[in-house]
């Protein structure tokens, strides 16, 4: 939902001419920062993710580097992938992270009971990831095992990762090949307890997330930001709890990570699913208007989700020092046929790319107490970035959303008011706008993210930039002849072009965007 202006009656879709927005942009008024984080990302051992995604092994003939999968490394890089999570997701709960470090030949295996009940050999563990992590420049966002670990076995992974000296664990990390100590910014406390990550009630993860918190300690220069694992959808009683938990301990300085607050941050998770049951979630790829149109609307609803416990949290601690985090997200379809139901392989279409954009704009509204997110999954799961398929590597259509809005990371948001109201379609009981709009500036540019979500016209967008000179605009466009169109080895259908239909005209900019579409523009300022 857009913040509107002088908001009237807005206009219902039908069939004919261009719909048209118009909107305010008051480029001198920079908000809060946009977090680089809300642009992160999400491997868990699931499926292909991990294992033939970014891990091929050393006697692989796909390009490497240590097992690392090259190509998928540079295609991320391209991004300037922010931050990786891992090990999981409901995986994180079962790892024991001993079972993955140490000479690979000598490593114990393990069942991954949680998707496809397949024996892994743990080839893949912290050095590798934290290599991985060197190689994409990206921070480390491990989840430690609160569900079936120890806090004992916390603590030690976390000293075995980040201290320098002679201890026990520097010294265990040594003799597995590895001198210095790695940076690891952000911690995960668990992940979904109210579901596969131990059944418990929110007042008893609570209890817990304190005392894994308490023992989950800073070794050295490396500082902690500790992540409490938060609520499904809209469980807005489960972020109260957590901040209840917090106490007296809010706004007297603990929340750096060197006091009593044992986490200064609280995630949730919100999937965009409309199949009518869970064993029904509808294909990624042949699905019909009305599916499209319902997607959208599901998506749309991140917006009163991320307002909803943000407003929670603001009645404990207005000075927003405890962070929100988006820890996983996206889009969830049935699997693609013939593929093993465990491991969660979904093609990835224009709608998907559209998703992603809606999302980005809430998450830009919201940079205030959002501070970071995380795409579930970046290889071969759910809403992947890219598909691997033997040698060849594929990039989806919710990739190109990410790069096209790379200019966003650290950015400074700005205001993008509609003036007249937006246009709608009827969606169930609700009315879904049809066009969505963020903006921010960063280093003497503002860029613009604009979404049409009409299936089958185009919008025309006039946007009264306020505030600064503009100067020329500089577009780039999304879109695909079909809302099913997806791209493979042998066919991108759904790949980035130069918009052509965008012009300054004295202090407006004019924008035509084609149906379904994704575009942004950025321009100088003076």
């Amino acid at each position: 939902m857009l913040l509107d202006d002088e908001r009237a009656p807005a206009a219902t879709a039908t069939t004919g001419t261009a719909l048209r927005v118009q909107a305010v942009l008051d480029a001198d008024l920079p908000g809060p920062r946009i977090s680089r984080h809300l642009y992160g990302h999400f491997a868990e051992h699931l499926g292909r993710c991990i294992y033939g995604g970014f891990w091929v092994g050393e006697d692989s003939p796909v390009p490497h580097e240590g097992g690392l999968r090259l190509d998928v490394v540079e295609a991320l890089r391209a991004l300037d992938i922010p931050n990786l999570r891992w090990p999981g997701g409901c995986f994180a709960d079962t790892y024991h992270w001993r079972d993955g470090v140490g000479p690979r030949e000598e490593r114990p295996t393990m069942v991954n009971s949680h998707w496809g009940d397949v024996v892994e050999d743990n080839s893949f563990g912290t050095h590798e990831f934290m290599a991985l992590c060197e190689l994409l420049g990206a921070d480390a966002y491990v989840s430690a095992n609160v569900g079936s670990g120890t806090v004992r076995e916390a603590a030690e992974w976390i000293e075995y990762l980040t201290r320098a000296d002679d201890s026990p664990m520097a010294r265990l990390r040594r003799s597995h090949g590895r001198e210095e100590p790695w940076k690891v910014p952000f911690w995960g406390l668990g992940n979904e307890p109210w579901g596969c990550g131990g059944g418990m009630s929110s007042g008893a993860y609570a209890e817990l997330a304190r005392q894994f918190g308490t023992y989950s300690l800073d070794h050295g220069d490396n500082h902690l930001y500790r992540i409490a694992a938060g609520a499904a959808d809209a469980d807005y009683r489960w972020t109260e709890v957590l901040m209840q938990n917090l106490g007296r301990y809010l706004g007297a300085g603990a929340v750096t990570g060197h006091g009593k607050n044992t986490y200064q941050a609280i995630s949730f998770h919100h999937y965009t699913i409309v199949g009518p049951t869970w064993e029904n979630k509808g294909s990624a790829t042949d699905f019909d208007v009305d599916e499209y149109y319902r997607t959208m609307a599901e998506a749309a609803r991140i917006e009163q989700i991320i307002a909803g416990h943000a407003a929670v949290m603001d009645a404990y601690d207005p000075r927003k020092e405890v962070g929100l985090v988006l820890d996983e997200w996206g889009t969830w379809f049935d699997v693609e046929p013939g593929t093993n139901p465990g491991f969660l392989f979904q093609q990835n279409t224009m709608r998907d790319a559209l998703v992603a954009g809606v999302h980005f704009d809430a998450f830009h509204r919201h940079a205030d107490r959002l501070v970071m997110a995380n795409i579930a999954q970046t290889v071969n799961v759910l809403q992947a970035m890219l598909l691997t398929d033997g040698e060849n590597l594929v990039l989806t259509p919710s990739y190109h959303v990410f790069a096209m809005n790379k200019g966003h990371h650290d950015a400074a948001s700005l205001p993008l008011a509609v003036r007249g109201g937006v246009p709608t379609r009827r969606v169930g009981d609700e009315d879904l706008e049809l066009f969505s709009a963020s903006a921010s500036t960063k280093d003497g540019r503002v860029l613009v993210s604009l979404t049409n979500l009409d299936a089958e016209r185009p919008l025309e967008v006039e946007v009264d930039v306020r505030g600064v000179s503009a100067g020329t605009p500089v577009g780039r466009l999304l879109t695909a002849g079909e809302i099913t169109d997806h791209n493979t080895a042998s066919s991108t259908p759904v790949h980035v072009r130069d918009l052509q239909d965008v012009h300054l005209d004295g202090g407006t900019l004019r924008v035509t965007l084609p149906a379904h579409s994704f575009a942004t523009v950025s321009f100088p300022t003076a």
